[in-house]
């Protein structure tokens, strides 16, 4: 991508999550996230178009408030952190309309990379008190966790499945530049 008038910016992790759902046996959702990710962010807030985005979230992170559960997604059932200990987003293309953005990227989890779409709203930048420029971004996508490789289930006597197929993504992020 063009690095003409790009800058580097910080991820604030303090400031910023990524979250998933999906479904438990068919009746509700059971929510996640990632507590150790990081960003390389390259961008300029007058041509986000341009962007140049790329995230490493550690996969071992995971973290669904349920210690046993939490274990088995690290497993091979799931995540295999062992053997792919990073699950990545690097972007291809950003499409801005108004405040809106669509984010265009390869994710790649067990080592299977799949394109996908992360639609939100971009806000700012502004100027914290601080003296630095700020820029958040809220965005959502929703995938096939089999496109991945994350296979495993177990069929309900009642019919269904333990774990649906569909997952949904949620990213709440905010970056700084001097």
């Amino acid at each position: 991508m063009e690095e003409q008038n790009l800058k580097n910016w910080t991820l604030d992790k303090a400031h910023s999550s990524i979250e998933f759902s999906v479904r438990h046996m068919m009746i509700s959702s059971v929510k996640g996230g990632f507590k150790d990710f990081d960003a390389e962010i390259k961008l300029d807030p007058e041509n986000l178009e341009k962007a140049d985005v790329k995230f490493t979230i550690n996969a071992a992170s995971v973290d669904t408030n349920q210690s046993d559960r939490d274990a088995h997604l690290k497993s091979p059932d799931f995540f295999d952190v062992a053997k792919f200990p990073f699950i990545t987003f690097t972007t291809k293309s950003v499409v801005k309309n108004g405040d809106n953005l669509t984010v265009k990227g390869d994710l790649t989890i067990k080592g299977v990379s799949r394109e996908i779409a992360v639609k939100g709203e971009i806000q700012g930048p502004i100027k914290d008190p601080y003296g630095k420029q700020r820029i958040g971004f809220d965005g959502e996508s929703t995938v096939n966790r089999k496109e991945f490789g994350l296979n495993w289930n177990m069929i309900l006597e009642g019919g269904g499945v333990l774990v649906g197929d569909t997952v949904k993504l949620s990213i709440h992020l905010e970056a700084f530049t001097d």
